[in-house]
């Protein structure tokens, strides 16, 4: 596995973080990364986005989680809310590590359970998510299916 490491989401890499490519058919089932650029700056206590940088110090992921013990539904109390790993990135651990670094950050905030919803597909994460940790709890109404992992 390559030589990762986090970035809070700053000037310095909003750009790369904007541009990161996907893979052929992935983009269906992710939001574009400038949906989720303002969320960090309007409530920085509950919004944790960041990038995750390689040893040649380029922008391979972004990450963007919601950590908040008073919202409504549990599954977005500690909740992974985008991943976008570049599509050259793929395959090399650094989904794994985006993932092991938000758990790190629940734990830190007193969380036990770490949530991600991910729309099924053949061409989506759900295979990745299974891999790394999480299992299937539920469904939103719109069909999502909802990941979560004890921390």
């Amino acid at each position: 596995m390559p030589e990762l490491r986090l970035e809070e989401l700053s000037a310095k890499n909003i750009v790369a973080a904007n541009t990161l490519t996907l893979k052929p058919g992935q983009e269906q089932f992710i939001a574009p990364v400038s949906y989720s650029m303002a969320s960090p700056f309007i409530d920085p206590s509950t919004n944790w986005s960041r990038v995750v940088v390689d040893e040649d110090d380029e922008v391979v992921a972004f990450l963007m989680a919601n950590f908040d013990y008073d919202a409504q539904e549990p599954e977005f109390r500690s909740c992974i809310w985008r991943m976008n790993v570049a599509a050259d990135a793929q395959g090399r651990g650094v989904g794994r590590f985006a993932v092991e670094s938000t758990a790190d950050e629940a734990r830190k905030r007193q969380f036990t359970q770490l949530t991600v919803i991910w729309e099924p597909g053949d061409d989506g994460p759900e295979a990745f998510f299974l891999r790394v940790g999480f299992t299937v709890v539920g469904q939103t109404q719109y069909g999502e299916h909802i990941g979560s992992m004890d921390l």
